[in-house]
């Protein structure tokens, strides 16, 4: 049996979206007029085509189905505790605690550093502060996790008191624990969940929101020749499925957030891939968050090898997101990247 597979395309913002929808020639992603869309791809492992909304009726009874179903899960409002999506895309800020992050590794772990580095991100237009306190670079090595909690104790204290949205960084039920009774709202654990067996469990009994995030292989190994048969299809079916885990396993809430991983066991061929084609994720009926701040893919495309000189690719990259209509963007440089968002919002909303 043929698998089918629903990417909306063919995006419209602002005005001309409202327009487009209130005339009934395009369909709002997650309920929201900002944003819309006229055409979905449908994709199996052999083939793809285009098919504007007017001809869904014209598709065979499979197709036809699967379409409805799943324009459902795009078009239906995104309710997720703490956060609201209406004022897309919602920047969340990295705050590296650690000695050795690819780009800004010792910036932020010495005494106040962290706190100061949080309140100027949240002044710059930060909605979720993400802390960290293990490096998961490539090439990276696993750090006990007392040391990592040591990294981000005290500046994790300090920062629940700035009443802002807290995401934890780390693939360890132990520190996920400790981040969930210091207040934190998020759990962002890059391993996909799989790195720590009693993760799951720690889900389960808080019932904390938390990000499904895919990675090949490990940060030591992750970039050695990741190979996929089909990466948009294979990480599609790998959302899927830990989500069908997550429920089997008791987590019944929707405050679940999906990121492909960009340069987590990916070539640049993938990443590109996954950008591309990055609106697919919204068939699965959840937020989408992209992290494309400062990556090696920037690098490649453009000839440029210093980290801190991606500026330019790491705004294009995120405005192209919101063009797809990505929730959330992930990133280092918050008040560039909100510039770019505020100007382009002007020129075409």
């Amino acid at each position: 049996m043929i698998k089918y597979y629903t990417r909306a395309c063919n995006f419209y913002l602002g005005q001309k979206s409202k327009e487009k929808v209130k005339k009934g020639f395009a369909l709002s992603l997650s309920n929201n007029n900002l944003i819309s869309f006229d055409t979905i791809e449908i994709i199996t492992r052999k083939y793809k085509k285009k098919i504007h909304i007017r001809e869904i009726k014209n598709q065979s009874y499979n197709v036809k189905k699967k379409i409805k179903e799943d324009i459902k899960l795009i078009t239906e409002k995104k309710k997720f505790k703490g956060l609201d999506f209406l004022n897309f895309p919602i920047l969340m800020g990295v705050i590296n605690l650690t000695p050795d992050s690819f780009s800004d590794g010792g910036k932020y772990d010495k005494k106040n550093s962290g706190f100061n580095h949080a309140r100027y991100l949240i002044k710059k237009g930060c909605e979720i502060l993400d802390i960290g306190g293990e490096s998961t670079r490539p090439g990276a090595k696993y750090v006990n996790k007392k040391i990592e909690w040591k990294r981000i104790n005290k500046t994790l204290k300090k920062v629940r008191k700035l009443n802002t949205f807290i995401s934890l960084d780390t693939r360890k039920s132990w520190i996920m624990e400790k981040g969930i009774k210091n207040k934190v709202n998020l759990i962002n654990d890059v391993s996909g969940l799989d790195y720590d067996a009693n993760t799951i469990n720690v889900l389960k009994k808080y019932k904390i929101p938390f990000v499904i995030h895919h990675m090949q292989g490990t940060p030591k190994n992750m970039q050695k020749n990741p190979r996929y048969k089909n990466v948009l299809l294979d990480i599609y079916d790998f959302f899927k499925n830990k989500i069908k885990k997550m429920r089997s396993l008791g987590i019944k809430h929707n405050n679940i957030i999906l990121d492909p991983g960009i340069g987590f066991g990916k070539n640049l061929k993938h990443n590109m891939t996954l950008i591309n084609n990055i609106s697919i994720f919204h068939s699965l009926g959840f937020p989408i968050m992209l992290g494309v701040s400062r990556k090696r893919f920037i690098k490649d495309l453009s000839g440029n090898n210093d980290s801190k000189e991606r500026l330019g690719g790491t705004i294009s990259s995120s405005l192209y997101a919101m063009t797809q209509g990505i929730q959330i963007l992930r990133v280092h440089d918050v008040n560039e990247v909100n510039q770019s968002i505020k100007v382009f919002k002007s020129l075409n909303f």
